[in-house]
């Protein structure tokens, strides 16, 4: 049984709010069937926090409730969503502290009966803890990726984690994604009683081809929004490493860079470390999944501040074994030598034995094609993320007011 919607006041006047889809918010049989929630995200990125977004957007009506979104800046994600059904709203602004759209969405979210605000970013959740004070919609915070240590910016780092803790205190539950991410949580100060698992989860393919080894040149593959803490130095130097080796690798890189900066940075190391022929960069792409089919070995080099990557997900749903750094998540969806290899972060050394071993042993590359096609279906769906969201969501409905330790159950 799902609790019964909020009963919101109807305001008598309209706002100038621009709405880009809001075909299902005047289904009022569906309205009736399922409860609200509004997403609070940024929006500027299409990566995989966006993803996550778009894919609870599209599988939470499985579960009986109506998803929608306001978007706090005016970018990709508006353009590059699957989830055309759910009410868009955009309301930029214009600097980090720009309080001004609370109003807006607060009109929004009585008007249309959103019984949860769900915010996945510090400037969303600080917006939200607002919004949900003036409305009393129920506030949900989630945590794709310890903020204190999300980028190489120290002083953004510690704007971030100010945000997050001074929003956080009125929140109702924070989901985290990764075990690694609950006890970051823990170590802050957050309640645990709020706290709860949700892996990530990508679509499972109907059918996955059966993938054979390459019998030539070995394909190496990265997605990412390339930044410093990506690592992707530490691809390029292992990829010099095992040209001297002898191995036949080539790195088709698919994403967008953060900057020209760092984009410059990048493509002279290629050039001094004399890999540049070796490597095709895609830039950003609308079908990251149709590049997974281009690569024998998925490589995640990264160096911190990950959650649970959406990237290691689905290259796993295509068959690709995946060779990653040990950092937040990872292991708890890569089993080392049973679905790929996980090294040292910031080792080029490490990672290169690890991608030699599997082109001299294609059998246990095979084994591990077949292992992370069953372990993403198995745990790491779409749809067992969207049941772990709303049984969170169910949780803090029926919670009475000041009795979150009677509903500490984590959801994993």
């Amino acid at each position: 049984m799902y609790a019964s919607p909020n009963t919101f006041s109807q305001l008598p006047f309209t706002w100038d709010v621009k709405v880009i889809s809001n075909s299902s918010s005047t289904n009022d049989s569906m309205q009736n069937e399922s409860l609200r929630v509004l997403h609070i995200i940024n929006g500027e990125h299409f990566s995989g926090a966006e993803r996550v977004q778009d894919l609870l957007g599209l599988t939470l009506s499985r579960f009986g409730w109506q998803p929608g979104f306001v978007c706090l800046k005016d970018g990709k994600f508006p353009k590059q969503r699957e989830s055309t059904d759910c009410p868009l709203y955009i309301e930029p602004m214009n600097n980090r502290f720009d309080l001004r759209i609370v109003r807006a969405i607060v009109r929004i979210v009585k008007s249309e009966g959103y019984r949860i605000v769900h915010a996945h970013t510090p400037r969303s959740v600080m917006i939200g803890r607002l919004v949900a004070r003036k409305t009393g919609a129920k506030l949900v915070y989630h945590v794709h990726s310890p903020v204190g240590r999300d980028s190489t910016r120290f002083l953004q780092n510690k704007l971030n984690q100010w945000t997050e803790q001074w929003s956080l205190r009125k929140c109702d539950a924070m989901i985290c994604v990764s075990k690694s991410l609950k006890s970051y949580m823990e170590h802050a100060g957050h309640d645990p009683g709020k706290l709860f698992v949700v892996h990530n989860g990508v679509r499972s393919l109907a059918s996955c081809p059966d993938r054979n080894p390459p019998m030539g040149t070995w394909t190496l593959g990265t997605t990412a929004l390339f930044r410093p803490r990506k690592g992707t130095e530490v691809l390029l130097q292992a990829i010099a490493n095992l040209r001297n080796r002898g191995c036949p690798v080539r790195l088709l890189a698919v994403g967008p860079f953060e900057s020209t900066d760092y984009e410059q940075k990048i493509k002279s190391l290629a050039t001094e470390l004399e890999i540049s022929s070796l490597i095709e960069w895609t830039g950003f792409q609308t079908d990251v999944n149709a590049f997974f089919q281009r690569m024998d070995l998925f490589v995640l080099p990264s160096l911190f501040g990950e959650g649970l990557p959406m990237v290691v997900l689905e290259a796993m749903a295509t068959g690709v074994p995946v060779i990653a750094a040990d950092v937040e998540g990872v292991n708890e969806a890569i089993r080392d030598q049973i679905d790929g290899h996980i090294f040292p972060p910031g080792d080029s050394t490490a990672l290169a034995d690890s991608i030699q071993t599997l082109i001299e042993r294609p059998d246990a590359w095979k084994q591990m094609s077949h292992s992370c096609v069953i372990q993403q279906s198995e745990s790491f769906s779409e749809t067992s993320m969207a049941a772990g969201v709303a049984s969170v969501y169910r949780t803090i409905c029926e919670m009475s007011p000041g009795n979150s330790d009677s509903h500490s159950t984590h959801h994993n």
